[in-house]
């Protein structure tokens, strides 16, 4: 068992969360949002449950809410659809799961969690994984469940400028947990909508095992959100669980030094980390980032980089 009890670490995305951009009801909601995921976790954990179960409730409950890109509250593609990605593993045996371009499934991350369980792959795209996603009976939903009306806003006015491929202002969300287990056990999940206006099958570090998501009991779990393309060219995950492993780095230090990288290359945006012995970390260098930690002694959450 182990001595440090369980950890539950969650992020609903880092970029230009600042108090003059967000309303007070906004605000507020969002951190209702983060205190569920981070009970539903929490319950799993504290009944001695494992760490895959809680990351992949805790990363459910903010796919349902539509304050978050992912699941429901999924960004627009280009091309107006909703298109999802998401990947889970657990630090044990290093199984992992993921999907890309997911249309139908109501939770992407469970869907992830099967294509590892009851799959001999990791990763599955497109139709292929809509298809099995039916096949496996998980719930399937159609296109209005993921649409709002302040995604497509989001998508119309990123159309009308003429240099903008994507929106780069990263103001909403991929969603993430990685947890800690009583067994000493890490696991960690990932769950997006990926970038308004995406287009050509674009897809981001979210459900690239190591790049958006690793778990390794020998180091810590890792879920990424930010600028994926840098994320991916720095294989952000991985990296921090090798300076952990062969370094002998906190992983403060590690994910601290991986961030600055990715911001030396151009890129913004957080992880979140929990090792083995217990350490619970958030790095980022934006403004702010939806987060919060869950141990036997409370629940806490954050917005800004000040708290």
């Amino acid at each position: 068992m182990n001595s440090n009890g369980w950890k539950l670490v969650i992020h609903g995305g880092a970029g230009v969360m600042e108090r003059h951009l967000l309303a007070a009801d906004e605000e507020s909601a969002i951190r209702a949002a983060l205190d569920s995921a981070l009970e539903a976790g929490s319950r799993i954990l504290a009944g001695g449950g494992s760490a895959l179960d809680a990351v992949e409730v805790a990363a459910r409950v903010l796919e349902d809410d539509p304050h978050f890109n992912a699941g429901r509250g999924s960004v627009f593609t280009y091309q107006g659809t909703n298109e999802m990605d998401a990947s889970i593993m657990e630090g044990a045996g290093r199984n992992a799961g993921a999907v890309t371009g997911v249309s139908a499934t109501k939770n992407p991350v469970s869907l992830a969690r099967r294509v590892m369980e009851a799959s001999p792959h990791v990763f599955l795209s497109r139709e292929g994984a809509d298809q099995f996603s039916r096949e496996q009976g998980l719930d399937q939903v159609g296109p209005e469940w993921f649409a709002t009306a302040e995604r497509r806003r989001q998508l119309d006015e990123m159309k009308e400028s003429d240099d903008h491929y994507f929106d780069e202002e990263l103001k909403y969300g991929t969603v993430g947990a990685v947890a800690l287990d009583v067994h000493g056990h890490v696991a960690a999940a990932t769950s997006t909508g990926g970038l308004t206006g995406k287009r050509w099958g674009r897809i981001g570090d979210s459900p690239l095992i190591g790049s958006g998501t690793y778990a390794d009991d020998r180091s810590g779990a890792v879920s990424a959100t930010g600028a994926g393309e840098y994320f991916i060219r720095t294989a952000v995950a991985h990296e921090i669980c090798a300076r952990i492993r062969m370094l002998g780095e906190s992983g403060q230090a590690a994910a601290d030094a991986v961030i600055a990288e990715v911001g030396e290359l151009g890129g913004s945006g957080g992880v979140i980390l929990v090792a083995p012995e217990g350490e619970a970390v958030f790095s980022f260098n934006t403004p702010g980032m939806y987060r919060g930690m869950a141990s036997p002694e409370g629940r806490e959450v954050a917005i800004y980089g000040d708290e």
